[in-house]
């Protein structure tokens, strides 16, 4: 289990005391804290930049959640026509979302094939490339 030492870091301080001055550690788990529903969860990676408007990154993980009640403007990964897709979900319009310029929004057909597989809650942006493959 990871040892989680709780800190927070301000962007722009020089300097700041050493998260072991006064260690504690939270008995808890990266999956016990970002995972409400594990038997719901998945993670998946997202590729391309079509989210960069609500900060998703190509290289970024997602945790996505079936167990979360679908809501507009929800950002889903969905199954359409075979592709998975990570976009914003227009359930009025029936419609999918690109948060980025340049992208123009799809009108579900009535043709497509299209399922929704989750809700992202959560992304984890990578700094650095994972060393294992998902």
């Amino acid at each position: 289990m990871l040892k989680i030492i709780p800190f927070y870091a301000q962007a722009g301080v020089t300097g700041f005391e050493s998260p072991a001055a006064e260690y504690s550690e939270l008995a808890l788990n990266l999956d016990q804290l970002l995972i409400d529903h594990p038997s719901a969860t998945f993670i998946g990676q997202a590729q391309g930049h079509s989210m960069e408007g609500d900060g998703i990154f190509s290289g970024d993980l997602l945790i996505v959640s079936r167990a979360v009640h679908i809501q507009d403007q929800d950002i889903i990964v969905a199954n359409l026509n075979g592709v998975f897709v990570c976009k914003k979900i227009d359930r009025e319009k029936a419609r999918l979302l690109s948060s980025s310029p340049g992208y123009l929004p799809y009108q579900l057909q009535e043709g497509d094939d299209f399922q929704v597989e989750g809700v992202v809650i959560r992304s984890i942006r990578l700094h650095r490339p994972l060393e294992k493959t998902l």
